[in-house]
């Protein structure tokens, strides 16, 4: 439930206002100088309380390395970090024991585990959970780099306020840095004014709003991934939708390709110097779930926050009967903004699990 990978593997463990959460890593390379400090900036674009389209909640979010990594390079053995929960308030869930939340995990874990699961701050199905995400994802996008492969994200939308999109076919260094570094990360920065509006509104509300992120792996080599049930797509996917609020994702033109023809839709290639490359790049980088060695291009969505303050409706579990839910806590209005590291993160544990299972065959 909590682990994924084959070359690379991660678990991770802990629950939303546990004492603490955490990840271990298996599979690393050993040998790797990690740059913690590159690593803390990722985890600081996460953090709650950094931001105000973000929850007030506070937390440092540094983590403590326990194994695996010695004068910050990894030993290669399984490298384990805890992340303490310093700033809970689990009184602020007692009403939602028995009243499960509209659009949250509340009911199906009540279901699943038997009425056992920890639902303070929503326990293992908690966002929170993405914090170790991107501390694992930090350490394999610094190892992805040394082998020329960059990713970044930004904030495609929130609500029907749109960002420009990547250039599918020749991203710019500086702009994968720039994103990569910022808290709230846009390709046209124009936008952040409407968008922080949108979120404010929403907040002064009691409500919230999604959006989409939109994320490029740039530097992939040509021949990474295979057909069917291993390919990129898959792979990238797989690990996406374990990201909480993630409900659909497309890659290169996505859902707009089932509205062309062939002709539109077909990526014509030619010579660049030795190079093969594409003059267009609907297919993502992506062809038959291989490289191609064009930009892998990526889109998901992602949901409104599930806790408003707005009063919903709902049942109360005990009595058997219905009830109006008032839902406190801190809660982010539009958690689009702080999950865009987290799929960069996600889409690094991704990449280089694809590209250890490509060393596998041409061993």
């Amino acid at each position: 439930m909590s682990s994924w990978g084959e070359g690379v593997k991660i678990s991770i463990f802990g629950e939303s206002h546990g004492p603490a959460i955490g990840v271990v890593i298996d599979g690393l390379p050993a040998g790797q100088k990690i740059d913690m400090q590159g690593v803390y900036l990722q985890m600081s674009r996460r953090a709650p309380g950094k931001d105000r389209a973000a929850t007030p909640r506070l937390e440092k979010d540094i983590p403590k390395v326990l194994s695996g990594m010695l004068d910050d390079t990894t030993t290669g053995a399984p490298l384990c970090a805890v992340i303490e929960n310093t700033n809970t308030r689990s009184g602020d869930y007692k009403n939602i024991m028995s009243v499960p939340r509209p659009a949250h995990a509340d009911y199906t874990a009540f279901l699943r585990y038997n009425g056992f699961s920890d639902i303070r701050g929503g326990g293992h199905f908690s966002g929170r959970l993405t914090a170790p995400l991107v501390f694992a994802g930090a350490v394999c996008r610094q190892i992805l780099e040394k082998k020329g492969i960059k990713i970044a994200a930004h904030i495609s939308s929130v609500g029907d306020i749109e960002d420009s999109r990547f250039d599918p076919c020749s991203i710019d260094d500086e702009l994968i840095e720039r994103l990569s570094s910022s808290t709230f990360g846009l390709i046209d920065q124009k936008t952040e004014e409407p968008m922080r509006a949108l979120i404010e509104d929403c907040r002064q509300n009691g409500d919230s709003i999604g959006g989409t992120i939109e994320c490029a792996v740039k530097g992939m080599p040509g021949g990474i991934g295979s057909p069917m049930f291993y390919g990129i797509e898959n792979v990238i996917s797989s690990i996406v939708f374990g990201i909480p609020a993630v409900k659909g994702i497309e890659f290169g033109a996505g859902f707009d390709a089932a509205k062309m023809r062939g002709s539109q839709n077909n990526d014509e290639f030619y010579y660049d110097g030795d190079r093969v490359k594409t003059k267009t790049n609907n297919h993502g980088g992506i062809l038959g779930g291989i490289s191609s060695g064009m930009p892998i291009i990526f889109r998901a969505a992602i949901k409104p926050t599930p806790s408003i303050s707005m009063e919903q409706n709902s049942v109360d579990l005990s009595e058997k009967k219905q009830a109006v839910l008032d839902i406190h806590g801190r809660h982010d209005p539009c958690i689009v903004v702080r999950a865009v590291p987290v799929i960069e993160a996600a889409a690094a544990i991704a990449v280089i699990n694809l590209i250890s299972e490509a060393r596998c065959h041409e061993s």
